[in-house]
Order: C-alpha cells, then sequence, then structure tokens
C-alpha cells in the first residue's frame, strides 16, 4: 500500500535513505519530497504488516497509511472517500483534516473537511468529534492529486484528553500586569510579551507604567505588544480545533491597577520578586485561592521591578525561580507555567 510520511524540513532523503537500508529487499518505490514538496516522503507498494516497524524511526514526524487516491475534485473526493469507508469498517466517531499543497483549487481546505465529513457521516452515522475522534480521515492534496489516509485518533485524544485539568478555568480569569519595558530594543520585548500573553488566552494583560514615562518609548512596546498578540491570534485560528479569543489588551498606571484589584475582595494579587516566598512553601494555599478566587491578578515587573510598597497588601509575593533573575520577556509564561503547576497538583488533589 502507499504511506505518506512527513518529516521536518532537509530531513526527507535521510528517512529515504533510512527505509531504503530498513526495507531494501522488498519492492518499496520510495519518492522523496514528491513533486518538490519538503517534509514529504511518498511510499509505495509497503507491506501493509510492516507498517508499525516505521514508528521505530524518529526522523519519521506522522504516518499516514493511503487508502484512498483520486483528482482534487470535490466530486471525485466524495466518492472516493465512500470507499474508503469501506475499507475502514465501523467506527463511532471520526474527524476530518485537509492539507492542501500547490496548485489553486476550487475549493478550500475547510470546504473539503465539511464535503467530506457529511458524506461519511451520511454513510455511517458516526459522531463528528474535533477532541477525542476515533479515527482521523488525513486528506493530503499534492497539486492535482488527492490521497486520502486514516489514523488513529490517539494523537488528539493525547493532546486533548478529557481526563486532563482544565486549565482554561484558571487562565481565563488571570490578568496579567506588565511593567512595559522602556529601553533599546522595547518593541522586540513588547511583541515578545504579547505572544506569550495570548498564547496562554489569558482574560487581559494590562500595560502598566509606573508614574510618568517617555511617551515615544512607550509606543514602541505597545506597538510591539500588539504585533505579538496579533501573530501569535492568527497561529492559534489556524491550527486549534476550536475557537480562539484574542485577549484583552489594556493600560493604565500601575499603582490605580494595584489599588483597584487590592480594594476587590474577589480578586487574588500575586507579585513577583526575588525577595519573595518559593511557590513550594505556599503551593497548599495558593492552590486553593487560585480555585476559589473570580479573578487571578500577577503583577510582572522589567528592569525596575514591582515597586515594594506594593508588597504589603498583596496575597502572595512569589519568587518563581530563587537565585535568578528573569528577562523581561520570560516573565508571563514562567509565571503562568508555575501558577498552572499549582492549580493543576491542587485540583488533582481534590477529585483524587
Amino acid at each position: 500500500m502507499k504511506v505518506l510520511l512527513k518529516t521536518k524540513k532537509e530531513m526527507e532523503y535521510v528517512v529515504s535513505s533510512i527505509l531504503k537500508e530498513k526495507f531494501g529487499e522488498s519492492d518499496i518505490s520510495i519518492d522523496a519530497r514528491p513533486q518538490g514538496y519538503l517534509g514529504l516522503v511518498l511510499v509505495d507498494n509497503f507491506p501493509e504488516e510492516k507498517i508499525k516497524d516505521l514508528y521505530s524511526i524518529p526522523e519519521i514526524e506522522k504516518i499516514v497509511p493511503i487508502y484512498g487516491e483520486c483528482r482534487a475534485e470535490l466530486e471525485e473526493i466524495k466518492k472516493c472517500a465512500e470507499e474508503v469507508v469501506k475499507k475502514v469498517g465501523k467506527f463511532e466517531s471520526f474527524l476530518v483534516r485537509t492539507t492542501r499543497r500547490g496548485l489553486k483549487h476550487d475549493f478550500t481546505s475547510i470546504d473539503c473537511d465539511r464535503v467530506v465529513g457529511a458524506r461519511i457521516k451520511d454513510l455511517t452515522n458516526a459522531d463528528v468529534d474535533i477532541v477525542s475522534p476515533e479515527v482521523v480521515f488525513m486528506i493530503e492534496i499534492i497539486n492535482d492529486v488527492y490521497y486520502i489516509g486514516v489514523v488513529s485518533g490517539e494523537e488528539f485524544r493525547r493532546k486533548y484528553a478529557p481526563g486532563k485539568t482544565d486549565i482554561f478555568k484558571l487562565l481565563k480569569k488571570l490578568v496579567i500586569v506588565q511593567m512595559p519595558y522602556l529601553e533599546a530594543g522595547a518593541k522586540e520585548v513588547g511583541i515578545r510579551i504579547g505572544r506569550a500573553a495570548q498564547s496562554f488566552e489569558i482574560k487581559e494583560l494590562v500595560v502598566a507604567p509606573c508614574g510618568k514615562v517617555n511617551a515615544f518609548e512607550l509606543m514602541n512596546f505597545l506597538r510591539g505588544v500588539w504585533i505579538g498578540v496579533r501573530a501569535r491570534y492568527e497561529v492559534q485560528r489556524r491550527i486549534y480545533p476550536r475557537e480562539v479569543r484574542m485577549i484583552d489588551v489594556t493600560l493604565q498606571d500601575m499603582y490605580e491597577v494595584y489599588r483597584d484589584k487590592v480594594e476587590r475582595k474577589k480578586s487574588l494579587v500575586i507579585v513577583t520578586d526575588p525577595l519573595g516566598e518559593e511557590i513550594s512553601k505556599v503551593k497548599e494555599e495558593l492552590g486553593r485561592e487560585l480555585v476559589r478566587r473570580d479573578e487571578v491578578v500577577v503583577f510582572i515587573g522589567a528592569r525596575e521591578g514591582i515597586p515594594k510598597g506594593m508588597f504589603r497588601c498583596a496575597d502572595f509575593v512569589l519568587d518563581l525561580a530563587p537565585y535568578i533573575t528573569f528577562a523581561t520577556e520570560i516573565g508571563i509564561p514562567a509565571s503562568i507555567i508555575s501558577l498552572i503547576g499549582v492549580y493543576e497538583e491542587y485540583e488533582q488533589q481534590g477529585t483524587s
């Protein structure tokens, strides 16, 4: 049978050589970079019983056994899908994923997902499941040729497994108050901060200067934040099988934000600073508060750090990594990942 192998770019010929070495005695045909497309190796006449041996080759990223092939036209694709469904057998849930390459087609990847998915559902009455499908129909279009492969839904189940802690319960109430970086390279640092904040889809990112600052330096930083948020958002829209929300970004004086959040009894106020407590010493109490409070507000400094007067009324002052001072752009991912770890551990203790 045909098998489409996906590799990292520039690894196609390495995989081809490994295949020839391991399976050289068989009549397999190997096409590295079919029609010039990087990251692909198309193998023909491959023994179906030996597909499991491909999983021992680390240079191969993904293995897609091909069950059907036709011209890249929607009507032809529908007919081909019907034949593939007969070969696959019974399944309760499925997902269709289309990747188009090369020539301009009269349909989009979404059109193909929709049309083929509807036909498969008509034929099988199986449910469409974007989180934990039993099987995934991989539609691989290379110029004017259409291949349909079928893989186990295990990969999707690992990534979006229902048994994992729902960290979005924490992220959707998380507000990051970030002191702006206002020196040379402000725009570049802003881009990294924007990307980091959007990556976690937090409730809000508050850019909070402390007193009077240079307007042009602040403008550069804010421009970078916008570029970073937008860039990451576009990537998320393309790769996630769910709706993605662009985070809110606001501007407010840090003392005003602090006073407002401290006075809200339902807000948990956290300041990050090397003078704070190690997370390991307060994780039980911190975990309980992360779950209980309606809003979690984390103050992160830049080169100056958070003003010491804000330590007094904060619920927690945390030292995320003793003896280490983070670069400004590392503050958001380090803080959020640390809090996620505490949140997950507390939630798992509560359900065990």
